[in-house]
Order: C-alpha cells, then structure tokens, then sequence
C-alpha cells in the first residue's frame, strides 16, 4: 500500500514537472512573439508627417540664431483667414510652440532679450501681425499661452508675395555683423523683424 501511494507521489511529481516546462516554454513563445511583432513594427515604415520638423538658422555677428518650427502645407487651402484665424494668436507653425533661440543677447523691437530659448507666436491681420516673443518656449501649439510671459510684442507690416510658398517657412537673413532680419513666408504673406545684437 505504502509503494502504491510512492508511486502516485512520484508520477505526480513528473506530470507537475511537465506542465510547468511546457507552460515556461509557451511563455518563451509568447515571448518571444512579442519581440517579434515588436521588431515588425519598428521595422514598418511611419507615415510621413503633412507638418515636418524644420529648421532655419544663422550667424549674426557672433550671434548663432536658430529656430525649430513645423512647417504645414498650403495643399489647396485658404490659409489666412481660413486655416489660420485672423486676430488670433497662433503658434506660426504646427504641433509645438515655434521656438527661437539666441546664444547672445538681442533686442528686437527695442526691448532687449537675454541669450536663451523663446517661443515664437503671432497674430496674424489682413494688413497688421503682431510678433510676440514668449517666455515659455516648450508649449504644445497655443494651449499653455500666457500673455503675461510675452516679452516683445511687436507690430509689421505684412507683404503680398508675387509667387505663392507651398510650405511655412522661416529664414534668419544676417544684414552685417550686428544686424539680421527674421522672414516668414506662406501662402501669398511674408512678415519680417528685426534682430539686432544688444
């Protein structure tokens, strides 16, 4: 009776032992699935963004000035006063605040800027922007804008364009050593500011 039982023991044993191997091995196979279809995914091509992360820059004296900033485009939209509101201050760009950054001190519009990294915004009018440059410059579009960390708010004088510009751009143009012009085009508009070094 005694064998019979330590027969039993044992037997139970070995089909525990068994189960417990196949199930770690399915574990392993799940696993290992995942990682698959996790490289699969890493491995499949993303769609391309219709706002693409851009770039404009130069050197003003010694002065490196640099801007990050998505670039929409036109595609057959009424973009001001259609896409972009008039009166409305928008982020001059798409997803993130458009960011501006000096490595030097600057004054723009009189009022003198520390070196640093700032945001960019405007409110865009039929034949008055406002330029604003923001404090905050890690915001996503104009959802954490506060007005009361606008450093420069600056009015200009927009230009009809001769030949439309598909897709948002910016340009840092260095005059000489001391002065440049910020541009930005789209559609049938370009705006322009100054930036000299402080």
């Amino acid at each position: 009776m005694k064998t019979m039982k330590y027969i039993y023991a044992i037997m139970l044993a070995l089909l525990l032992t068994a189960c417990s191997a196949s199930g770690d091995k399915q574990t392993e196979e799940k696993s290992d699935e995942v990682d698959h279809s996790a490289h699969m995914a890493e491995g499949k091509e993303q769609p391309k963004s219709k706002s693409p992360a851009s770039q404009a820059m130069s050197i003003i004296g010694e002065n490196h000035v640099h801007i990050e900033y998505h670039s929409p485009s036109k595609r057959d939209r009424q973009i001001f006063g259609g896409l972009v509101a008039y009166g409305e201050v928008w982020v001059t760009g798409a997803h993130n605040a458009t960011s501006i950054r000096f490595s030097k001190d600057v004054e723009i519009g009189g009022i003198e800027i520390p070196e640093g990294k700032y945001a960019l915004f405007t409110i865009p009018r039929e034949d008055e922007w406002t330029v604003i440059i923001n404090k905050n410059w890690d915001q996503h579009l104009v959802d954490e804008y506060n007005e009361a960390e606008d450093i420069v708010r600056l009015k200009v004088t927009p230009e009809k364009l001769e030949e439309p510009v598909e897709s948002l751009t910016y340009e840092v143009i260095a005059e000489d050593a001391k002065t440049g012009t910020i541009v930005i085009s789209w559609d049938d508009v370009s705006v322009s500011f100054t930036v000299k070094n402080a």
